[in-house]
């Protein structure tokens, strides 16, 4: 029960890395709120949580690029909860894939604003309601092995994750006085419906067993215990790192940039995205899948 009795926000907190990370946290003790864009699979969360004998969890429909719902998170908090002791920004998204010349402006901008504004705007609210209470705090931010490296990962996402560490360590020199730890996890290769493009993730588990020198992929559990560690009083003198949780890829040296294509067919969804000089067979097949 290392977290017993405090309060925890968890953005994207209804799937993936986010989800592992709120049943984790209940299991120690926790109270907490999950943050989430998407409002069908966070009541799922909390009616999944509930199942399992945990009453104290609530859900709130947050746009973590927009200041009003990041700030109202923070008060359904204070308000259900009575006060904030931890708050994991990890809502994160893939963004814009392609060629560094061919990336629309727009796209760039999504990819910044989820990524790396968001964790601005939860760190900003977050320390306000901690200075205030004068106990203290807890701030964990989702960055990557992308953002520690040129060749691991799509341009504009990794530019962003590399933000993320940065804010990360000036937020931590900042708040210090305030007994505010603020750190940041790396993943690499984590099998979640966001990595794998859909709720099927056994294809990404075998693919991304193969990349790395650890012989099985990593799962969202892996990276929940990592986020546990850095919530929990077994971290109190830890603030201003980053900690990989990526089974040795970047020491291996990863060379990711190669395998990525132009554009990956899920974030044609997303609009405006440049498709660049992709084959019409190719963009195709991109759209049936």
């Amino acid at each position: 029960m290392r977290l017993e009795g405090r309060v925890a926000v968890i953005t994207g907190g209804a799937s993936g890395i986010g989800f592992a990370s709120t049943l984790r946290f209940l299991q120690e003790g926790a109270y907490v709120v999950i943050a989430d864009y998407n409002a069908s699979t966070g009541e799922a969360t909390v009616a999944a949580a509930r199942e399992q004998g945990f009453e104290n969890v609530d859900f709130i429909r947050v746009d973590v690029a927009k200041e009003t719902d990041v700030e109202a998170m923070i008060a359904r908090a204070v308000d259900r909860f009575g006060g904030v002791d931890i708050v994991f920004n990890n809502a994160g998204v893939t963004g814009a894939i392609g060629p560094l010349t061919e990336t629309a402006v727009e796209d760039w901008d999504f990819t910044f604003d989820i990524n790396v504004k968001g964790v601005f705007l939860g760190i900003k609210h977050a320390a306000r309601v901690m200075r205030a209470a004068r106990k203290g705090g807890v701030i964990i931010n989702t960055s990557s092995m992308g953002g520690l490296c040129g060749d691991a990962g799509p341009l504009a996402y990794s530019a962003a994750k590399a933000a993320v560490i940065n804010l990360t360590r000036s937020a931590a020199i900042e708040l210090a006085p305030d007994c505010i730890r603020v750190n940041a996890i790396c993943p690499g290769f984590i099998a979640t419906p966001l990595s794998a493009g859909g709720p099927d993730i056994s294809t990404a588990e075998r693919e991304f067993a193969t990349k790395q020198p650890w012989p099985e992929a990593g799962a969202a559990d892996d990276v929940a215990g990592a986020a546990l560690f850095l919530a929990s009083d077994d971290a109190a003198f830890v603030t201003g790192e980053s900690l990989v949780v990526d089974g040795g890829l970047l020491a291996a040296g990863p060379g990711v940039s190669k395998e990525i294509p132009e554009v990956a067919g899920r974030n044609l969804k997303i609009a405006g995205i440049h498709k660049g000089s992709i084959g019409e067979d190719h963009e195709l097949r991109m759209l049936e899948a």
